[in-house]
């Protein structure tokens, strides 16, 4: 009898809720197994442990605050050692998202949204690259941006400034980390509305975008698949948005459509 062949590993931060929790069930459905970060071991969720287990999945909950950049430098090196497994893939899908703007915003603001949106994603992405070196194995980051960064909006800007960078280091660390590793981004448009929207507001803005729709959790997970099994493909950018960076809005869009 031929012993089953293990599933490969992926790392998913921020990866138990909205959009991270359908990228982890995607890639649950296409034969991964998981190790989910949160912010705290408090949003760990039996209910969907299960659910991905129901799809194959083992599921490797991980707590970490990735403002603290020196635990997050030991996230990786922590979960080989406990589990003996190292990723194939990581996606960096755990973002702070504060309201400012460029009269608003100070230091403590600014260094917060670059610690957990650029520094932790790059911290993450070469301490992967790194352990699977020192394995002479190869493997690949998807990181979670947004749209904005093409045409940015005057709102929320240590937020924005925070994924532009990031957005910015794609092509950089893909040359750097290359031929073994890969690392691509997927810049998600407007996808699960808040309480900050009505249905009405959402609808208009539905309308406004050149496909006549918004991104959905699905959409974007579907494109973190394909980069993640893209194999001649590093450095890019997948703009899942409904064709929204093809426009140039004059604010967040939570300001339009009222």
């Amino acid at each position: 009898m031929t012993p089953q062949t293990e599933r490969p590993l992926a790392l998913v931060t921020g990866g138990w809720r909205r959009i991270g929790a359908a990228i982890a069930r995607r890639l649950a459905l296409a034969g991964y197994d998981l190790a989910l970060h949160a912010h705290t071991a408090a949003t760990f969720d039996t209910a969907f442990i299960a659910e991905l287990g129901q799809l194959g999945a083992k599921v490797f909950p991980l707590a970490c605050d990735l403002d603290d950049l020196v635990a997050t430098e030991l996230l990786i090196p922590s979960l080989i050692e406990t589990t003996d497994r190292v990723p194939v893939l990581l996606v960096n899908c755990a973002s702070v998202f504060r309201d400012d703007s460029a009269t608003t915003f100070d230091a403590a603001g600014l260094d917060l949204h670059f610690r957990v949106n650029c520094h932790a994603p790059l911290l993450l992405t070469r301490a992967l690259a790194t352990a699977l070196a020192d394995r002479q194995s190869g493997g690949a980051a998807v990181q979670i941006i947004d749209q904005r960064v093409r045409n940015p909006v005057p709102d929320q800007i240590s937020y924005t400034l925070s994924k532009q960078a990031l957005h910015a280091s794609v092509r950089t660390m893909a040359r750097a980390l290359a031929p073994n590793f890969r690392v691509n981004a997927v810049a998600p448009g407007l996808t699960l509305p808040t309480d900050d929207y009505t249905p009405e507001q959402w609808e208009q803005l539905r309308a406004l975008m050149p496909l006549d729709r918004l991104s959905s959790p699905d959409d974007i997970a579907e494109a973190v698949l394909h980069l993640a099994t893209a194999r001649a493909t590093t450095g890019e950018t997948l703009f899942v948005d409904g064709g929204a960076h093809l426009e140039s809005f004059p604010r967040d869009f939570v300001y339009m459509g009222l």
